[in-house]
């Protein structure tokens, strides 16, 4: 038999592998759907890919692959058997074969025993082979099956190599002197004290300078300040300000000039007002994850005072919590009740996962797709059956009965993928739901290419109005937003005299240190909140092209469309100056209907004289002759909204050309140009500077979003490699001269693209009775550059928005349980088949009693006409 056996595989040999490390072994889940182990078919994992598939996926696999040798891994789980006197029966198991695995559900405990098999499996005979086989099997496949075995989760963070060179502890950290000169850090708005500049900032720990780093060989980086500061003061240690986080921050040592660790950094931090990694949150669970806010806050969300019946089916299942992911399980249920949604991923989830990638685990549209199909199929939702409940009610005589639930869903590959490169979703803290949000339109939207984009429910056009106060004259532009965001006046509360009451009360306690007085919640109108929407606020740092100078400004804003999908944000959350984002205790009544119809734009009013088209100067710490510029000739740019942008993860430059393109008139309007233009080619590009065009340029000096021509040695990598010359010139130019986004664009773009291809192809569709183009979009990455406007067949189309009536219906909230955004924990409420279910984390039940008054984001419909 062993030399059958022998004989059998010699045809697959070449086709198996041994993981190495940094290869992924996804054996405790599908690829495509959520079958595990546990799964009736168990889980194929292909010795090749090391990718998982359950029983319906592995045969498309296979034909797509021709991969035809797979490990077949299957978990029995059984509850422990249980003798006469009470006691439970010996453990009896084949030895826990699957090591890290992750399932939806924990049956390590006392209650549950379980039997792990595992076996070889031929395609497309299925002929297989029981596993341990040393006897009979080759080495390799023996070897490769026990390494793959024995793999580490796919999620987990990689170990560090062991010849990777371990940071050293400073020699100064411990006993680091620090001035008490009154330094306090704000959390935004830093420049280099020296040179204006206000990127690769550095604050040194004993004096609170906060100084420009080095200049780098590619012409970023800084001035050395912080440098130079050292040598003049011999202050030893510096903290990089933009890379300080809950979970610590790069330290550098100019004494021992090399990066250190300094474990006395929060304490050194906080001297300074930056308490973040004081003010850590444990994550071991729900509960300490920050205490509610107030009183009751908890019980009231969460309905816990209520008994809930449990609901199943399809629309009806639950999203595993993977330890302070609320922020994605809410989001997701929301987006998939939307019907645009469920058809963009499931109606075509056949089409998708035929044309998925060699690896769909780093697919957007795949994971997108499988977990539609996971929330809506009904799969994964499923009652007990009555034999199960009596079996719990004798089991549990002696405890209280809990109601039946389901273990739901758990989206580990789909938050793996859209964390991937970012620092604060690919972490296991909790986080903004709306940040998540936003970063997950943008992924819907880079995603979609010609198909349809589901998110186009969301967007809609502002049209701002921004008058200057000394001439008078206005400016009318559109933008591009998803998201109406409302601000909470809490000085228009209806119970102020109570509120006043509590704050001396709290007050005299803390005086006294006696116990302080139960919270009081503010109670705002909703109408109070959409007044304050309404009202004018100031524009900082206006320059207007009427005086040619700057001067006080005031802009409002009014809809230009409305989308057939409102999203609504209660601004609840604020900046403190310790740099931890805070929440307001308040209580806003929303409307069950929302009409927005008196918000309609209305265009340039007769009687107003617009203010001239002019672009200000622009302001670039160094010119392009290597000079730094006086300053005092140019506005500056607004580099509070730069920083608030570039901490989103945006490149620098791209955040500084989106506040300069858009006025200075604050980051929401500079997100929304982001969006606008993030597939443009030479996005990231500096901001040129006017007044040194007298030498015409060549194309090797123009930047490569220009037609400027690439480094000619990235050329040769790339032709190296197979690629055709023009295809690899084409690439390079697609992506600013990186060569890894560059070759990520050949795969996919392997037939190049037409000259008349642009990054608003999608858009050019004829559009239809439903959809509304705009005819002011004021933005353009053009401007700028030239001192003529361009013609209009040079324009980009405008974007696609979908427009209608101002009338809508709550459908779904989301509320934020706890204190700040980097802590608690988030539940969602949905209306379906006309009644409340609370989505919380694997949990759904019909809702009671849905509080409304406390949510953090909204969701509405569009009312139909009739």
């Amino acid at each position: 038999m062993a030399t059958d056996l022998g004989e059998l595989m010699v045809p697959y040999m070449p086709t198996i592998r041994v993981p190495r490390t940094g290869d992924r072994v996804f054996k405790s889940e599908c690829a495509f759907s959520y079958d595990t182990p546990e799964s009736d078919g168990g889980l194929y994992v292909c010795m090749n890919t090391f990718l998982g598939f359950g029983r319906e996926h592995v045969e498309r696999h296979y034909r797509k692959t021709g991969q035809s040798i797979y490990l077949h891994l299957k978990r029995t789980v059984k509850e422990k058997a249980t003798h006469a006197a009470g006691g439970a029966a010996p453990r009896r198991r084949n030895g826990k074969v699957f090591l890290d695995i992750e399932l939806n559900r924990d049956f390590n405990g006392d209650d549950y025993d379980y039997d792990d098999e595992a076996k070889l499996v031929i395609f497309p005979q299925h002929f297989e082979i029981r596993l341990p086989n040393i006897e009979e099997l080759p080495a390799l496949v023996t070897i490769a099956c026990d390494a793959m075995l024995n793999a580490p989760s796919p999620y987990r963070k990689p170990e560090p190599l062991p010849w990777d060179d371990e940071i050293q502890v400073s020699k100064h950290a411990r006993g680091l002197q620090q001035l008490d000169n009154g330094v306090l850090i704000p959390p935004r708005g830093w420049k280099c004290s020296r040179c204006d500049l206000r990127e690769n900032l550095w604050l040194n720990l004993t004096d609170g300078a906060v100084l420009c780093g080095k200049w780098f060989f590619d012409g970023t980086g800084g001035n050395g300040h912080a440098l130079e500061h050292y040598r003049e003061t011999s202050y030893p240690l510096a903290v990089k300000l933009d890379a300080i986080s809950p979970d610590g921050a790069d330290v550098y040592s100019f004494d021992e000039e090399e990066a250190v660790l300094d474990p006395c950094l929060a304490e050194h931090l906080a001297h300074f007002g930056i308490d973040v990694l004081q003010k850590k949150k444990p994550e071991t669970g729900r509960m300490t994850n920050g205490l509610p806010a107030h009183p009751g806050e908890w019980e009231l969300i969460q309905e816990s005072g209520h008994k809930l019946k449990a609901v199943f089916g399809s629309g009806y299942t639950g999203i595993k919590n993977l330890g302070s992911s609320g922020y994605l399980g809410t989001t997701i249920q929301v987006l998939f009740s939307i019907p645009e949604f469920q058809r963009a991923y499931v109606g075509n989830l056949q089409r998708i996962y035929d044309y998925s990638p060699l690896d769909p685990t780093k697919d957007f549209g795949t994971q997108m797709a499988k977990l539609g199909h996971g929330l809506l199929s009904g799969q994964y939702s499923k009652p007990p059956v009555k034999a199960e409940l009596i079996e719990q009610v004798v089991k549990e005589e002696h405890k209280a009965l809990e109601r039946p639930q389901q273990t739901g869903i758990s989206p580990r590959m789909l938050k793996a993928l859209v964390g991937m490169g970012h620092p604060e979703f690919s972490s296991n803290r909790q986080q903004d739901a709306l940040e998540f949000l936003r970063h997950l339109i943008g992924m819907v939207e880079r995603s979609s290419g010609s198909f349809e984009n589901p998110s186009d429910v969301f967007r809609f056009l502002v049209e701002e109005r921004v008058q200057c106060c000394q001439s008078r004259k206005v400016r009318y532009t559109q933008r591009v937003d998803y998201i109406m965001q409302l601000p909470v006046p809490i000085e228009a509360a209806t119970n102020r005299e109570e509120l006043l009451e509590y704050e001396a009360k709290r007050r005299e306690a803390e005086e006294n240190m006696t116990p302080p007085p139960l919270p009081v919640r503010a109670k705002v109108p909703f109408a109070a909140c959409l007044q304050a929407f309404n009202e004018p606020e100031n524009v900082p740092d206006f320059w207007s092209s009427a005086l040619q100078a700057k001067s006080a400004g005031v802009k409002t804003f009014r809809f230009a469309s409305f989308p057939d999908y409102m999203v609504v944000q209660m601004k609840k959350f604020t900046f403190g100056v310790d740099w931890i984002p805070k929440k307001l205790d308040v209580s806003v009544e929303m409307p069950d209907f929302l009409d927005l119809s008196r918000l309609r734009a209305t265009g340039l009013q007769a009687g107003e004289e617009e203010l001239p088209d002019l672009a200000p100067p622009i302001v670039n710490s160094q010119d392009p002759r290597g000079n730094p510029s006086t300053f005092s000739d140019y506005p500056e740019i607004d580099e509070s909204s730069v920083a608030q942008l570039a901490e989103m993860g945006f490149p620098l430059e791209a955040c500084r050309k989106a506040v300069y393109y858009t006025g200075n008139m604050g980051a929401e309007m500079a997100f929304s140009w982001i969006l606008a233009h993030m597939e443009e080619p030479g996005f990231a590009e500096p901001l040129p500077v006017p007044g040194f065009a007298e030498a015409a340029p060549s194309a090797h000096q123009l930047p490569s979003f220009l037609g400027g021509a690439p480094p000619e040695e990235s050329v040769a990598i790339l032709t190296c490699m197979g690629f055709a010359r023009k295809l690899s010139i084409q690439a390079l130019q697609a992506t600013n001269n990186n060569l890894e986004r560059a070759l990520d664009w050949i795969f996919t773009h392997p037939e190049g693209e037409e000259e008349s291809q642009g990054p608003f192809e999608a858009a050019e569709e004829e559009p239809t009775e439903d959809d509304t183009f705009s005819n002011g979009f004021a933005f353009s990455s053009t401007r700028g550059l030239s001192s003529s406007p361009p013609s209009q067949d040079q324009l980009p189309p405008p974007p696609r928005v979908k427009d209608g009536p101002g009338r809508y219906e709550l459908f779904a909230f989301i509320s934020h349980i706890g204190t700040s955004t980097m802590s608690g924990h988030y539940v969602c409420h949905i209306k379906k088949e006309g009644r409340w279910v609370i989505y919380n984390d694997h949990k759904v039940c019909l809702s009671e009693r849905p509080p409304k008054d406390l949510g953090y984001i909204y969701f509405y419909h569009r009312l139909s006409c009739s």
